[in-house]
C-alpha cells in the first residue's frame, strides 16, 4: 500500500516549478487540426445537404464548434498518446466530448431564437453526423499508424528493467501489441538466466541492471521501463536511477495499482524509489494498458512544443543569419588576415540524444583541436590569437553556430555544447551530466546569463553550469527562451570569464 502513496506523491508534488503533463506525441498537432477540419467540414456537408445558405451566423456556429471541443478535449486530456490503449476508449471520449459540445451549441441556438440563421434541420444533422465522422477518421488513421508501427516506423527502442509480475504484464502487453510502436530490447534483472522468471513468452532475460546500464549509456536504448519486483531493495532502485541518469534514455517508472490480494494490500509490493533524492527532470505521465507510468527522466519537447521549439529556431536563425552576413563576412576576413589557417572551426560536440554533431564557429586559435584530449582555454593561453581573443570576449566567434541552428543540429537556446573530450570526463564526475543531452544544445542558455560561462577550472564550476541547465530543461517554456535571449543582449555576449 505504501508504494500507491509514494507514487500518489510523485504525480501530485511538484518538483521546483516542473509540471505533471500527459505525454504528447507529434501526432496530436494532427488530431487537432483534423478534429477542426472535420467539424467545420460537417456543418459545410449538413448546409449543403439540406440546401442552405453560407452565413455569417453558420461560420460562427463552426467556430464556436471547434473551439469548445477543443477545449474540452484539452480539459479530458483527448490529445494525449493513445499508443498504449485501446480504440474504444479514445472513441468513447471523443464522444463524450462532442456530446457536451452539442449541448452548449443547442442551448446558445435557443437562447438567440434566430431559426433562419441556425436552420433546424441543417445544425440537428451536424450535431448527428459530426461524431461520426470525427469516430471514422479517428479509427482509420489509429488503423493506419498500427500498420506503419508494425512495420517498425515511428518505434522507439524499449528495455524493462524487472522480471516479476509486473515486468510480465508490460512485456506481453507490448510484444502482443506492435502497433504500440515499440521494440522490446529484451528485460533486465539481477537474476540468475534459468531462474523462473527468464522468459516472458518470446521475451528472454537479457542481461543484469548493469548491462542494462550499460546499453543505455551507449546509446542503445530509447526508453526504460523500470518495473523491479518484491524483494528489491529500496537502494537498489535508487542506484538504478542514478545510474541511468548517465545515458540519453527515457526512463519510466512503473507502478500497477490494479493487483490486489485477498487483505486488501498491493499485491505485488513493488519497490519504489525514493524520487525526491533522485534528479526528476521531467514529469510525464503516460498509461499502459490501464497501467500507470511517471517518467523521471524525459525531454520537455514533446509533440507540438517540439515544433513550437524548432519554429523559434528558424525564424530566429533565419533573421540572425541575414542581419549578420555583412559582419559574418568581415570577422571572417579578420580571422584569415590574423593567421595562417581556415576562417571556421569545427568541433565535435554531443547534440540531442549524446548524437555526434559538428559545431561551427569561427577560428579563434592557431590550432584546431579535436582530439580525444582538449584543453580548455584559460587566462593568457598562448593558443589564441589577438584577434581571436576579441571574438571570444565578445562571442562574436560562436555567430556561425546560427547556421547549426537553422539546420537542425542545435538551437537558439538550450545547454551549451561541450567537446566531446570534456563529456566523457565530466559524465563520470557529474551526476546526471548527460541528462543536458535530452534537447538540444544551445548557442546561448540558461546558465550563460546566470554568469556560468568560459573556463571551469574547477569541477564545482562545471557542477553549477549542468544545475542551471537541467533547471531550465525542468522549466521550460516559450517565454522563458524569449527571456534568455533578452538576458544575452544585456550579460551574456561579454564575460570575465570568457577568454
Amino acid at each position: 500500500m505504501w508504494a500507491e502513496y509514494v507514487m500518489d506523491a510523485i504525480v501530485e508534488r511538484e518538483p521546483r516549478g516542473g509540471r505533471l503533463r500527459q505525454h504528447r506525441s507529434n501526432l496530436t498537432l494532427v488530431h487537432r487540426l483534423a478534429d477542426a477540419v472535420v467539424i467545420v467540414g460537417a456543418l459545410a456537408t449538413a448546409a449543403m445537404l439540406t440546401g442552405t445558405p453560407w452565413s455569417v451566423a453558420l461560420t460562427g456556429a463552426a467556430a464556436a464548434g471547434a473551439i469548445l471541443f477543443y477545449l474540452f478535449a484539452e480539459a479530458k486530456a483527448l490529445y494525449r498518446s493513445w499508443r498504449t490503449e485501446p480504440i474504444s476508449r479514445e472513441l468513447w471520449s471523443t464522444f463524450e466530448i462532442w456530446l457536451a459540445v452539442a449541448g452548449l451549441s443547442l442551448v446558445a441556438i435557443y437562447i438567440q431564437q434566430d431559426p433562419t440563421g441556425y436552420p433546424p434541420d441543417t445544425i440537428v444533422l451536424w450535431l448527428l453526423a459530426t461524431p461520426i465522422l470525427l469516430g471514422s477518421w479517428r479509427s482509420a488513421f489509429r488503423r493506419a499508424l498500427r500498420v506503419a508501427r508494425a512495420q517498425g516506423l515511428n518505434s522507439r527502442r524499449m528495455a524493462i528493467a524487472g522480471s516479476g509480475e509486473l515486468a510480465r504484464h508490460v512485456g506481453r502487453s507490448v510484444s502482443e501489441n506492435p502497433w504500440m510502436g515499440f521494440r522490446i530490447e529484451g528485460l533486465f534483472d539481477d537474476v540468475e538466466p534459468g531462474a523462473e522468471h527468464g522468459s516472458v513468452g518470446r521475451l528472454r532475460l537479457k542481461g543484469s541492471l548493469e548491462n542494462l546500464v550499460e546499453k543505455a549509456r551507449r546509446g542503445e536504448l530509447d526508453v526504460i521501463y523500470v518495473a523491479l519486483p518484491p524483494g528489491d531493495s529500496e537502494r537498489q532502485a535508487d542506484s538504478l536511477m542514478r545510474k541511468l541518469s548517465d545515458s540519453t534514455a527515457s526512463v519510466y517508472l512503473v507502478q500497477d495499482r490494479r493487483a490486489r490480494d485477498p487483505q486488501g494490500e498491493s499485491a505485488s509490493r513493488q519497490v519504489v524509489p525514493d524520487l525526491w533524492r533522485v534528479d526528476v527532470l521531467q514529469r510525464t505521465c503516460v498509461d499502459l494498458g490501464g497501467i500507470r507510468a511517471v517518467s523521471v527522466y524525459e525531454s520537455p519537447f514533446l509533440g507540438p512544443d517540439q515544433w513550437i521549439k524548432r519554429i523559434e529556431d528558424v525564424v530566429v536563425s533565419s533573421i540572425a543569419l541575414v542581419l549578420l552576413a555583412l559582419p559574418m563576412a568581415a570577422i571572417a576576413l579578420g580571422v584569415k588576415l590574423s593567421s595562417p589557417g581556415p576562417v571556421f572551426f569545427k568541433q565535435r560536440r554531443y547534440g540531442l540524444d549524446g548524437r555526434e554533431i559538428m559545431v561551427w564557429k569561427f577560428r579563434s586559435m592557431t590550432v584546431c583541436e579535436d582530439s580525444d584530449k582538449v584543453q580548455q582555454a584559460r587566462k593568457g593561453d598562448t593558443r589564441i590569437t589577438r584577434f581571436g581573443g576579441f571574438l571570444r570576449r565578445t562571442s562574436l566567434d560562436e555567430l556561425p553556430q546560427f547556421i547549426n541552428v537553422f539546420q537542425g543540429s542545435m538551437s537558439i537556446v538550450g545547454p551549451r555544447p561541450h567537446a566531446v573530450a570534456h563529456n566523457e570526463q565530466y559524465r563520470s564526475l557529474i551526476g546526471g551530466y548527460m541528462l543536458r543531452h535530452k534537447v538540444k544544445p544551445g548557442i546561448t542558455g540558461w546558465a550563460q546569463v546566470n554568469g556560468w560561462r568560459g573556463e571551469t577550472e574547477s569541477l564545482d564550476k562545471m557542477g553549477r553550469r549542468v544545475d542551471f541547465d537541467l533547471d531550465y530543461i525542468r522549466n521550460w517554456s516559450l517565454w522563458l527562451d524569449f527571456r534568455i535571449i533578452l538576458m544575452t543582449f544585456f550579460r551574456g555576449f561579454i564575460h570575465k570569464n570568457a577568454y
